[in-house]
């Protein structure tokens, strides 16, 4: 049974809490390069908080707040879930018609056209 899409008003980029343990290496902590990058993305080009809501979560899974999202096959991060105006040609992932860019080049290149940040430099 599907699950009826949620109605997005605004782009959601879906990143790791900066600073987590993972059991299965005791006493070391982690971050995600790519959520990093994210971080300092929105940082530098404060205006994407115009029009793109930042969420950061925890880093175990199940991270429910994506399942409820783009289910469960679709956990890792970070994700730009996109609100229902945007172009179907731009997502590269699709759950019960729920729309998303996963990659960390797939989700630059979105915040680029769509959001009018500058292209990362080659």
């Amino acid at each position: 049974m599907g699950e009826e899409k949620l109605h997005m008003k605004r782009d959601k980029l879906i990143i790791l809490e900066v600073d987590f343990d993972d059991p299965a290496f005791p006493e070391q902590r982690f971050f995600c390069w790519h959520c990093v990058l994210m971080e300092g993305i929105f940082a530098s080009f404060p205006q994407l908080k115009d029009s793109v809501d930042l969420i950061r979560i925890a880093w175990p899974q199940p991270r429910e707040e994506v399942i409820a999202l783009i289910g469960e096959p679709n956990q890792s991060l970070p994700v730009l879930i996109l609100a229902d105006d945007a172009p179907d040609e731009i997502a590269n992932g699709n759950w019960n018609g729920q729309r998303f860019v996963s990659g960390k080049d797939e989700i630059l290149a979105v915040l680029s056209s769509r959001h009018g940040i500058p292209q990362p430099h080659p």
